[in-house]
């Protein structure tokens, strides 16, 4: 059932969790129970609503990424965030624990993705190729260790699988992230990619939300980037 603990936002009209790594947020073949389900049942039950309740997703992160996902609980929201999401108006940072290697300190990345539905991944190209969106992003260096580099990313564009893809072709691959180049998986399927802050105007409200999701606290390696 839902957890009440990874509500970090909640009011009439937007809730915001914080997702597990693992976690689907929508349904798919596995047939595993995706967030949006868990979402319903836990509005039906804490304001006991009769009939279908409605919750919208305003956008997905992978099954394996960690951090922050928002839902609408008003089709109203809905509309007005989705159209936010596409106007960029909504700033999303994530972090990223990659292989250390020679990038730069910072770095704007342009490529242009194309979905492969077969293998569900990405295909980057350095230049506008047919069939290919441009996928945008900038990082910066937060912190090294011996074998690592905390990484925080922000996104101008929500490509399929973007930060994964992007960071691989610079030879630094996410650790665990097996499909795009990391040499291991981690134990529990996870990659270590983490949606760790938004920013926006409240559809409604027009009150500026601003949060920021923990690091998984049963992760060595992520608490070891902010002790």
């Amino acid at each position: 059932m839902f957890l009440e603990n990874q509500i970090l936002f909640e009011d009439n009209h937007i809730l915001i969790i914080n997702k597990k790594a693992g976690q689907i947020v929508q349904g798919d073949k596995t047939g595993d129970v995706p967030l949006i389900d868990e979402i319903k049942a836990y509005i039906k039950k804490k304001y006991s609503k009769p009939g279908n309740v409605f919750a919208g997703l305003v956008h997905r992160i992978d099954r394996p990424t960690s951090g922050i996902v928002v839902f609408a609980k008003t089709s109203k929201a809905l509309s007005r965030l989705t159209e936010m999401l596409k106007k960029r108006e909504i700033k999303k940072t994530y972090w990223a624990v990659v292989k250390k290697g020679e990038i730069p300190d910072s770095q704007r990345l342009v490529h242009y993705l194309k979905k492969n539905e077969k293998n569900n991944k990405s295909i980057i190209f350095k230049y506008e190729t047919q069939g290919a969106k441009e996928a945008i992003l900038t990082y910066r260096i937060i912190k090294t260790s011996d074998h690592y580099q905390l990484l925080e990313v922000d996104l101008e564009t929500g490509r399929h699988h973007q930060i994964r893809a992007q960071l691989s072709s610079i030879k630094a691959p996410i650790k665990g992230d097996l499909k795009y180049g990391f040499d291991r998986s981690n134990p529990d399927g996870s990659i270590h990619l983490l949606a760790r802050k938004i920013e926006f105007c409240h559809p409604v409200t027009k009150k500026i939300i601003s949060l920021e999701a923990p690091v998984p606290d049963n992760d060595n390696l992520w608490k070891s980037f902010i002790d």
